[in-house]
This record gives structure tokens, C-alpha cells and sequence, in this order.
């Protein structure tokens, strides 16, 4: 199955000029979303993954899926302020200005093993701040997966940099 002929571009959104890769067309067919999640899982099957953990929103729902498939736990990572109890956090800079990261305090341990799940990589900097805060609680993250990745914007090169292999099931050149 091709499933990156299943992810619609909207062009022009959310402003113009950019090509928007919209994986709901992927998880609104069975067949397809449920490929995407066999596909990611395969290169983590033997790899002593505890943990898959999710960033907000749309790594909610590969990773997720993905956690079932592995039959590990899932962790959340959710902007600063949505989760409830403690929780520990990582700023991270955007274009203008800084935003922060965070998941639950003690989700994830010294010696647990953790992968990394978003639906997409572009400038990397959200999956290399997940990347820091799972890696304070003392846990190992070695791997991280993406559905898309968007090669021209570098963030993969910069999550490898930080001793992270990616894993990827389409990519869109020139975005």
C-alpha cells in the first residue's frame, strides 16, 4: 500500500506558501491508518521498547496505536498547562518567541526505554525538546518515528545529531 498517496497537501495553509501535509486522509481510511501503524512498529519489535511516547496532538494518535501494537505504555507530551498533577518541562525556541513541553512526572524511569512518536518532522526543534525532557527523567531514547518527514527543513538531520536514529514512512521533498 502507498500511503503516501492517502496524506492530501493543502496548499497555502495555514498561511501562503506552504504546503500542509494533513495525515487525517490517512487515518480516515482503515486499511491505511492501520498499515501506517504496522509500518512504524516494525523497526522497534525486538528493540526492548517500555515506552512510546506521543507529542500533542497528532503524535497522540500514531503513538498511541503504536504503544497498543508494541503492547508498551504511552506517554503523553502535551503543551505547558494540559496535563493535570506534576509534571516536568522543556522550553524549546519557535520562530518568534519560546514555547514549552511537558509530560507527567515519573511517567517514564531510569532504565526505561523510549520511543519517540510524531506524525511529522520538519525543523525538529519540538521533537529535540521531547527528545531532552524524556532523556532528564533518566529514561534512554535512542529512536524516534514520524510518519512524514519534510528532508529540506533539516530537523531530522538535528534529532540524529542528538544520538536519535529516524524512522520515517514517506517524505515530501521541497517543503
Amino acid at each position: 500500500m502507498d500511503l503516501k498517496t492517502l496524506i492530501r497537501t493543502i496548499p497555502d495553509y495555514p498561511k501562503a506558501g506552504v504546503q500542509f501535509r494533513d495525515i487525517t486522509s490517512l487515518i480516515e481510511h482503515p486499511d491505511g491508518f492501520r498499515e501506517s501503524i504496522r509500518q512504524l512498529a516494525a523497526p522497534f519489535r525486538d528493540k526492548g521498547i517500555t515506552h512510546v511516547a506521543g507529542i500533542e496532538a497528532r503524535g497522540f494518535i500514531f503513538g498511541a496505536g503504536l504503544a497498543i501494537e508494541l503492547g508498551v505504555g504511552f506517554v503523553p507530551i502535551r503543551k505547558a498547562g494540559k496535563l493535570p498533577g506534576e509534571t516536568i518541562g522543556q522550553n524549546y525556541a519557535l520562530e518568534y518567541g519560546v514555547d514549552t513541553i511537558e509530560m507527567h512526572a515519573g511517567a517514564v524511569k531510569e532504565g526505561d526505554k523510549v520511543l519517540l512518536v510524531d506524525d511529522l518532522v520538519a525543523t525538529g526543534g519540538t521533537a529535540i525538546a521531547a527528545i531532552s525532557l524524556i532523556r532528564r527523567s533518566g529514561a534512554v531514547l535512542e529512536d524516534a518515528a514520524f510518519v512524514i518527514d519534510l528532508p529540506d527543513l533539516g530537523g531530522a538531520e538535528k534529532i540524529r545529531a542528538q544520538n536519535v536514529s529516524t524512522h520515517f514512512l514517506v517524505e515530501f521533498e521541497g517543503d
